[in-house]
Protein backbone atom coordinates (compact mmCIF):
# COMPACT_ATOMS: atom_id res chain seq x y z
CA UNK A 1 0.00 0.00 0.00
CA UNK A 2 1.20 3.06 -0.73
CA UNK A 3 1.88 5.84 2.02
CA UNK A 4 1.20 8.94 0.17
CA UNK A 5 -1.81 10.46 -2.63
CA UNK A 6 -2.48 9.68 -5.80
CA UNK A 7 -1.29 12.76 -8.06
CA UNK A 8 1.10 14.34 -5.88
CA UNK A 9 5.01 14.98 -6.24
CA UNK A 10 6.83 12.46 -4.64
CA UNK A 11 10.10 13.76 -3.13
CA UNK A 12 12.92 12.59 -0.19
CA UNK A 13 12.01 9.22 1.63
CA UNK A 14 8.84 8.03 -0.60
CA UNK A 15 10.30 8.88 -3.70
CA UNK A 16 13.12 6.82 -2.80
CA UNK A 17 10.41 3.74 -1.83
CA UNK A 18 8.49 4.53 -5.05
CA UNK A 19 11.74 3.97 -7.21
CA UNK A 20 13.49 0.90 -5.15
CA UNK A 21 9.81 -1.01 -5.53
CA UNK A 22 8.75 -0.16 -9.33
CA UNK A 23 12.74 -1.39 -10.07
CA UNK A 24 12.10 -4.52 -8.31
CA UNK A 25 9.13 -5.33 -9.62
CA UNK A 26 9.93 -4.24 -13.09
CA UNK A 27 13.08 -6.74 -12.82
CA UNK A 28 10.52 -8.89 -11.47
CA UNK A 29 9.09 -9.19 -15.39
CA UNK A 30 6.62 -6.65 -15.07
CA UNK A 31 5.51 -4.55 -17.79
CA UNK A 32 5.48 -0.97 -17.20
CA UNK A 33 2.07 -0.50 -17.23
CA UNK A 34 1.94 -3.54 -14.53
CA UNK A 35 4.60 -1.25 -12.59
CA UNK A 36 2.47 1.64 -12.61
CA UNK A 37 -0.84 -0.23 -11.40
CA UNK A 38 0.29 -1.18 -8.67
CA UNK A 39 2.70 1.59 -7.05
CA UNK A 40 -0.63 3.74 -8.04
CA UNK A 41 1.32 6.30 -10.65
CA UNK A 42 1.28 6.94 -14.13
CA UNK A 43 3.14 5.41 -17.11
CA UNK A 44 5.23 8.21 -17.46
CA UNK A 45 5.87 8.59 -14.01
CA UNK A 46 6.35 5.00 -13.24
CA UNK A 47 9.12 5.26 -16.55
CA UNK A 48 10.89 8.17 -14.68
CA UNK A 49 11.22 6.26 -11.90
CA UNK A 50 12.83 3.20 -13.61
CA UNK A 51 14.95 5.48 -15.02
CA UNK A 52 16.36 6.62 -12.10
CA UNK A 53 16.91 3.97 -10.38
CA UNK A 54 19.06 3.02 -13.32
CA UNK A 55 16.85 0.18 -14.38
CA UNK A 56 18.21 -1.35 -18.20
CA UNK A 57 14.97 -1.37 -20.25
CA UNK A 58 13.49 -4.12 -22.13
CA UNK A 59 12.86 -3.87 -26.00
CA UNK A 60 9.38 -3.34 -26.85
CA UNK A 61 7.13 -5.68 -28.83
CA UNK A 62 7.26 -9.62 -27.12
CA UNK A 63 5.94 -12.10 -29.50
CA UNK A 64 5.34 -11.22 -32.58
CA UNK A 65 3.93 -13.22 -35.16
CA UNK A 66 6.58 -13.70 -38.52
CA UNK A 67 4.28 -13.05 -41.56
CA UNK A 68 3.62 -16.20 -43.66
Amino acid sequence: MRDYTTGTILTGDARQQARDKAARLYESGMTVDAVAKAIGRSHGGTLALLHEAGVTMRKRGGNVRKAA
